[in-house]
């Protein structure tokens, strides 16, 4: 099936980001804009169709806008972000969401971060981290199961998501940064370590792996075990604790 992609342009107020692993730097914004734009075309020309909104500038983070929500072929959970600054990010989406899927929400006192979920196949791992919580993954388990999901909570340290330590790179691989999650929950999977701590962010469209370019050494890795990838420079959207993952909702839709 066709991919879709939902992305959100770039905040003006993109230096005022939530931060939880890294220092704060400055963020060129003028120069983050044009790295987002040059992520979106990666994910054109890899045959992803790319619906752009407008930016939020009373949402810093709006940018990211993976952690609004998860859309699965079955319907889209609209989250409650665990930040306070972000919590309405989700209600900003669901009506574009709302074209594509039923839309259902993850309440208070539950915390959901999207970039806490890794999806392999019909098995979610959600990240037990500073933003998403035990309420939270309750709900969503609640809300996936009729459709056949599992969904498994992963203690995550030292990383802002479980996706800043570990994705599924595609053909069995996890891809991961040990140190900073328990990957012991993984099932039926071969591990392959990043080459760089910060590198095992990844985002699998179409069997090309979209990656950021400060990570030559892990994407190198990949390549010889046979993976296809796609670098992009996501240098200032990296200041603010972002990666590829985080820049878009991605899912199928039918032709």
């Amino acid at each position: 099936m066709p991919l879709t992609a939902i992305t959100r342009s770039v905040s003006a107020t993109l230096n005022e980001c939530q931060l939880t692993c890294k220092p704060r730097e400055t963020i060129d914004v003028p120069l983050a804009r044009r790295q987002h734009t040059a992520y979106e075309d990666a994910l054109r020309s890899l045959g992803v169709a790319v619906t752009t909104l407008p930016a939020r500038d009373e949402f810093p983070d709006a940018v990211f806008v993976e952690d609004a929500a998860l859309v699965l072929d079955e319907l889209a959970v609209v989250t409650t972000p665990g930040t306070p600054s972000r919590a309405a990010e989700g209600e900003a989406i669901a009506e574009t969401l709302a074209r594509y899927r039923s839309v259902v929400r993850i309440t208070p006192p539950g915390t959901l971060d999207g970039g806490d979920i890794a999806r392999i196949d019909k098995a979610l791992y959600v990240g037990r981290s500073t933003r998403s919580n035990d309420a939270g993954i309750a709900q969503l388990r609640a809300i996936v199961a009729p459709f056949g999901y599992t969904v498994t909570a992963v203690p995550v340290t030292g990383a802002l998501h479980l996706k800043t330590a570990c994705t599924y790179a595609g053909r069995g691989t996890l891809l991961a940064n040990p140190a900073w999650a328990d990957l012991s929950v993984f099932k039926e999977v071969t591990v392959l370590e990043s080459a760089e701590p910060w590198g095992a962010s990844v985002l699998d469209v179409n069997g090309t792996l979209v990656m950021p370019s400060s990570y030559p050494k892990t994407k190198a890795l990949l390549e010889r075990k046979g993976f296809k990838t796609l670098a992009v420079d996501l240098s200032e959207l990296q200041k603010a604790e972002g990666g590829p993952t985080c820049l878009s909702l991605l899912f199928s839709t039918k032709q």
